[in-house]
């Protein structure tokens, strides 16, 4: 599947829950945990909290530069049997708890 197409995919799945989301709670950590498990994506809640906050320095400095860079290293890092589609979904999870400022990887992968 084309990293696009997933990113398309990530946003919607990722904006859904934000727009109907009830009240979050006050751990953004435990609310990360709760969204990935809607994506089929375990793991030591601390783990993936720490994950996804490199992702997002990693976006921040450039080291990743775009989707496909930050899914690659996700992939890689995430438990083994990870697809693809779920790094990117990580991903999207990631940018909106930890750094909403990152949203414009999703959007340009989209767009492409």
């Amino acid at each position: 599947m084309h990293f696009a197409r997933l990113a398309m995919v990530a946003a919607a799945t990722v904006a859904a829950p934000i727009v109907l989301a009830a009240p979050s709670h006050a751990d953004p950590d435990t609310d990360f945990a709760n969204q990935l498990h809607t994506f089929g994506i375990y793991g030591p809640r601390d783990y993936n909290a720490w994950l996804g906050k490199i992702a997002c320095k990693r976006l921040a400095t450039g080291l990743d530069g775009d989707l496909n860079a930050s899914a690659k290293f996700l992939q890689r890092n995430l438990q083994l049997g990870s697809t693809q589609a779920q790094a990117v979904q990580f991903l999207g999870a990631a940018i909106t708890t930890y750094c909403p400022d990152q949203v414009g990887v999703l959007q340009r992968a989209a767009a492409r």
